[in-house]
């Protein structure tokens, strides 16, 4: 880092981080001591920008193929040893074959990545395959597949299981990562790593992974394969595809049959989902006409935040209260120590759920049967790690913006769809307009409502030449937690190449 550059913006920075302390205190005290994707998201735009000062582009992304170090290992038997025969607390036998366990991904630092992967309940071998990959930087998709889109969830009693009737492994093949090393159960035993992670290292360590987890589930490869994922997965997912794509043109590297990708609520730019954000509250009656002026006016959204513009923003998330930002009209978590509270509400709606999870994942029975802390880590799970590994300081890059990644996956013919839940406000519905009107891409189809089954408008959708935007009605941050229905019309659209119902 150069210290013109820190010495420019540390001031700015420092201020912009006091702007939304009390905002990501109140998110952070009313869900506890878990810190979700969202309210990482939160900390992570506020924090970084010291250490970028707006000056990187994604140029740095732009790597014809990841370094030599990396190799596909022999993977003899381990498909069967990761083979997970039953879930403690499942409820009866899975009609479908489950596995999980760990891929090394560097042998020389001792670096892990951990997975789990539900097959198709019907039909596998005619199924694709699907990466699923939660934001951050620094939260588990082992907890997004148990409070999203995975087979089963957990119950109030933080030790049996529920069957989720919409996941996503009713229509294809789904992979869940925990990236990078140190998200969730993945490791490294080189304590460097932690201090020196970023977009980067992520992609490549998650390619690395993939090219040796196709080699250890050898059937799986040529499968048609799609990357979905949600919030800062708008990073991981771009530059995860174009890695893919760079590297499938080296003569004699694995070939990985990439057909699209879909992020939901995506954070994409920097800019617009800053200036996205005061504007989706105003629209919303979530702060007052005088402290969305005093932004407007102060605020330039280009990367230079003044005094002026710090104290518009500290005001402006003063009006807010204590809510959930990520679904501004969903309840917060006060009592989870008190599931009674709680009764009546469906499993995908329980604010509390992210802490029926961790104490589920915490549990060694659990861990034994998914092959997962082999190596005693010193650490519980998580569902974010957000202090003491997974860091804006330790984190090394990060583009501005990614729409430059997302015109070369437009450009290549990648299937590329973006989705949002209309009632997140921490990467909003309208970020992603913004970005779109950015991206400048022509029209194909006009913009109209879509169904999902239960006969009711699930949302709104747009096609433009190589890209797809629908919005999910009544949808948060994580969009499959509170409409899962939805969600899966729009997953299975998304994977048939057309759009969703009308």
């Amino acid at each position: 880092m150069k210290t013109s550059c820190r010495s420019k913006s540390s001031l700015s920075s420092k201020m912009r981080i006091e702007a939304f302390a009390l905002q990501i205190f109140c998110l952070v005290s009313a869900h506890g001591a878990i810190a979700d994707q969202a309210a990482r998201i939160l900390q992570f735009s506020t924090s970084r920008m010291e250490m970028q000062c707006h000056h990187q582009d994604s140029k740095v992304h732009r790597r014809s193929h990841i370094d030599h170090a990396m190799k596909v290992s022999p993977q003899d038997g381990m498909k069967e040893a990761d083979k997970v025969s039953e879930l403690p607390g499942q409820p009866g036998r899975a009609l479908f074959d489950q596995y999980a366990g760990y891929v090394t991904v560097n042998s020389t630092s001792g670096k892990a990545l951990f997975y789990y992967f539900a097959e198709a309940a019907e039909d596998p071998s005619t199924k694709p395959l699907v990466l699923w990959l939660n934001g951050g930087p620094g939260c588990s998709s082992l907890g997004g597949a148990m409070l999203e889109i995975g087979p089963f969830f957990v119950n109030s009693d933080n030790r049996t299981l529920s069957t989720n009737k919409y996941a996503w492994n009713n229509v294809a093949n789904m992979l869940f990562l925990e990236s990078p090393a140190g998200v969730g159960f993945s490791y490294s035993n080189t304590t460097s790593d932690y201090n020196n992670t970023g977009d980067s290292s992520t992609a490549t360590d998650s390619y690395t992974f993939l090219v040796n987890w196709l080699e250890r589930f050898p059937e799986y490869k040529g499968r048609d394969f799609f990357i979905t994922g949600e919030s800062y997965g708008g990073h991981y997912i771009p530059q995860l595809a174009n890695t893919i794509l760079s590297n499938n043109k080296i003569t004699n590297a694995p070939f990985i049959n990439l057909k699209g990708v879909a992020i939901g609520n995506a954070y994409l730019d920097d800019n617009t989902n800053t200036r996205a954000t005061m504007d989706y509250f105003w629209t919303h009656a979530m702060i007052s006409r005088e402290a969305h002026q005093a932004v407007q006016k102060n605020c330039s959204f280009n990367g230079t935040y003044t005094g002026g513009c710090r104290t518009a923003i500290t005001a402006a998330n003063m009006e807010l209260g204590i809510i959930d930002p990520y679904n501004i009209y969903a309840s917060v978590c006060w009592n989870a120590s008190n599931p009674q509270e709680l009764h009546g509400m469906a499993a995908n709606t329980d604010p509390c759920a992210l802490y029926y999870i961790q104490t589920y994942l915490n549990n060694p029975e659990v861990q034994r049967a998914l092959h997962a802390n082999t190596t005693g880590l010193k650490r519980p799970w998580t569902d974010c790690r957000t202090s003491d590994i997974i860091t804006p300081e330790n984190w090394k890059d990060a583009p501005v913006s990614m729409l430059p990644s997302i015109r070369r996956l437009i450009s290549s013919e990648v299937s590329t769809w973006l989705y949002s839940g209309d009632v997140d406000s921490v990467c909003p519905v309208t970020s992603t307009q913004y970005s779109l009107d950015l991206l400048g891409l022509p029209t194909n189809s006009s913009w109209r409502s879509w169904y999902s089954d239960d006969d009711q408008v699930g949302g709104y959708v747009i096609g433009y030449k190589g890209l797809v935007f629908a919005t999910v009605r009544g949808a948060g941050h994580m969009v499959p937690t509170y409409q899962p229905r939805r969600a899966l019309t729009l997953f299975s659209s998304f994977l048939q190449g057309k759009l969703p119902p009308e």
